[in-house]
């Protein structure tokens, strides 16, 4: 990797949106054939540093120069087209056009009679995945895929377009161990053809598997630029926060605290359970106060089993026993009126309402008991709302801000209150604090534990082992659609969940 002027420099960057500055004199330096990680909390700067970048909004001040040379995008297209390649953590291909056409999206093949080539593009399409060890048929839509080929082939058409610089944000959210070993290694292949990469990940170890160095940015500022190599995991959690070191090391991994709380009757139990092609033998149990993790690897089987529980999606086999009696939920609201409530993992599709108010997205799920004659209570509404955002911290201007302003952990809290003022008996959670800076997951490991503590039986589902194990009173695991062990109290230690995945070593379910 040659040291000679940087490939790109960002220097001095203002943004301000209204009176909120989000940028204040920021900095950024890519070389050729670097992979430079950028981090932080949410609201730190980078996503509006990215967007300043690809040219998806224009910085107040501050100079930027790509190769040399004044850059300034005024679209992101414009900026591909110059070199810059932006991977979004939110999908932002067609899923109802064929995996072919998304990769060939704006820059189509065609015949000498000017009409689509489809076959050049098909066959195109699948040597370029076939380097990534992804085998679909690309005539099919890409919607029919999972959530994980999708993000693959978003990957392979940024690598396609033969960019200098290619931002990724958040590239592994949705894929496995196996696929993001395959990304690494795409990633080495660009490095090698000295194509630089800025990687954006709140996960911490992949950033000193795959990253030359990091940029930490805080509050709008960059505050630290260093080698991976001279800066440890607790360093860079401390530079984010802002905290003392040693106040760090004492917290943990999660805010997930320990210690004696009550646990009472059984609410849900799960036996045998069968649900598509997806899981085969699934069995779990959870009592009042209690949080209960259900780990696994991607593809176990965790979300489609909490989704037939919830009545989301039907079941062939099996029974499910709701506060003792029998429960065969065919739709969600059967499931929200017996007392569940469930976050999804995916929050901008099955959560969130992007262009709605804070008010509005917290308050959907109890529109019903509030509304008499098709009118809404507005007072009562108002009053629910404003208690809710100030017991759960949720940060906004005004609860009538639209709620896609706001950032993934503050997003989630709304999320969470929605279904607490729903006063729930259990809370069923997949992927709780996934793409979230490390601020906003402690604020949400936090409210999971009080909680629990305060009689609420809480289901929860994360791919961090950390979260399960420092989380949870007792996990059960799945591996190819069964549950293969249950652990709890000392039981549970990373050893032993990650020999279940991986092995189904433990105590069979």
């Amino acid at each position: 990797m040659a040291r000679t002027d940087p490939l790109l420099s960002m220097r001095g960057i203002d943004k301000t949106f209204g009176n909120v500055p989000a940028l204040i004199g920021a900095s950024l330096e890519v070389y050729e054939g670097e992979v430079m990680a950028l981090i932080g909390q949410n609201g730190a700067g980078k996503s509006t540093m990215i967007k300043v970048l690809n040219g998806f909004c224009r910085k107040d001040s501050g100079t930027i120069t790509l190769n040399g040379e004044p850059w300034a995008a005024s679209s992101p297209e414009m900026a591909q087209r110059g070199g810059v390649s932006t991977i979004f953590q939110e999908i932002n291909l067609i899923p109802f056009r064929t995996v072919a056409e998304n990769i060939y999206l704006g820059r189509e093949l065609k015949t000498r009679l000017g009409l689509l080539d489809l076959r050049r593009m098909q066959e195109g399409a699948r040597r370029l995945l076939a380097e990534f060890d992804v085998d679909v048929d690309v005539r099919r839509p890409l919607g029919d895929f999972s959530t994980a080929i999708q993000q693959m082939v978003a990957i392979a058409r940024a690598v396609s377009l033969e960019a200098r610089l290619v931002i990724m944000d958040e590239p592994t959210s949705s894929l496995d161990e196996s696929e993001v070993e395959v990304l690494f290694e795409t990633i080495r292949r660009l490095k090698a053809k000295n194509v630089a990469v800025i990687f954006v990940s709140h996960k911490l170890d992949e950033l000193y598997a795959v990253c030359d160095r990091v940029t930490v940015m805080r509050d709008g500022r960059t505050v630290a630029v260093s080698t991976m190599a001279e800066m440890t995991k607790l360093q860079l959690v401390s530079t984010m926060l802002g905290r003392d070191l040693t106040e760090v090391s004492k917290a943990g991994a999660t805010a997930f605290t320990s210690g004696a709380h009550s646990i009472g009757e059984e609410l849900l139990a799960v036996e045998d359970l069968a649900v598509g092609r997806r899981v085969r033998d699934a069995s779990l149990a959870v009592r009042r106060g209690e949080i209960v993790g259900l780990a696994g690897l991607l593809g176990a089987g965790r979300t489609e089993t909490v989704r037939a529980v919830y009545g989301a999606d039907p079941h062939q086999k099996g029974e499910i026993r709701l506060f003792g009696k029998k429960a065969d939920f065919k739709r969600p609201i059967e499931a929200i009126e017996a007392g569940l409530g469930f976050c999804s993992e995916d929050r901008k599709h099955e959560g969130i309402i992007p262009n709605m108010s804070v008010r509005e997205n917290l308050t959907l799920a109890l529109l019903p008991a509030l509304s008499r004659a098709g009118i809404v209570d507005e007072a009562r509404q108002r009053e629910i709302v404003t208690r809710f955002i100030k017991e759960i911290g949720i940060k906004c201007s005004s609860p009538e801000q639209k709620i896609r302003e706001l950032s993934g952990g503050n997003q989630q809290k709304v999320l969470l209150a929605r279904w607490l003022c729903m006063n729930p008996k259990l809370l069923i959670l997949d992927e709780p604090t996934r793409g979230i800076d490390v601020g906003a997951k402690a604020e949400i490991q936090r409210l999971i534990r009080k909680l629990a503590d305060d009689g609420l039986g809480v289901l929860m589902i994360s791919s961090e082992i950390e979260e399960i194990v420092e989380g949870a009173d007792r996990v059960f695991v799945l591996r190819d659609g069964r549950t293969v062990a249950e652990f709890d109290g000392d039981a549970i230690t990373e050893g032993s969940v990650m020999e279940a995945m991986a092995h189904s070593h433990g105590e069979v379910a």
